[in-house]
């Protein structure tokens, strides 16, 4: 199902998994979040992508031969794991995992809900 963006929030959250992801930094899609004091089950997933670009100072620090590799594989701390959901309030979300670590003591990545999305097609 295709969606469109509704609200913006890039918001960090809280993720419920029903078994731990055997790899922290390459999640599968939670079985559902906390946002803003409220619990949401996913129920579906829409759609799934991974995103190892680099930005910013971390574009520039790499040898364009390994940057090419870095893309497709993924570096330490760079890369996002993306899905757009839908929830038990049907409602569509799309959330990340960002891997970069926020210092050298909290070396793990977050959680975020991005924002809100309506289907693109209305659903009578």
């Amino acid at each position: 199902m295709e969606t469109l963006p509704l609200h913006f929030y890039d918001d960090p959250i809280e993720v419920i998994f029903k078994v731990p992801p055997t790899y922290e930094k390459s999640p599968d899609c939670p079985q559902g979040f906390i946002w803003r004091g409220n619990s949401y089950l996913i129920t579906e997933v829409l759609e799934e992508w991974v995103d190892f670009e680099r930005r910013g100072r971390n574009a520039r620090n790499m040898k364009p031969t390994h940057l090419a590799s870095a893309r497709i594989k993924g570096s330490w701390g760079v890369g996002r794991y993306c899905f757009r959901v839908k929830t038990d309030s049907n409602q569509y979300f799309e959330l990340y995992y960002d891997r970069a670590p926020d210092d050298c003591d909290d070396r793990k990545g977050k959680w975020f809900l991005k924002g809100e999305r309506k289907p693109a097609v209305s659903q009578e």
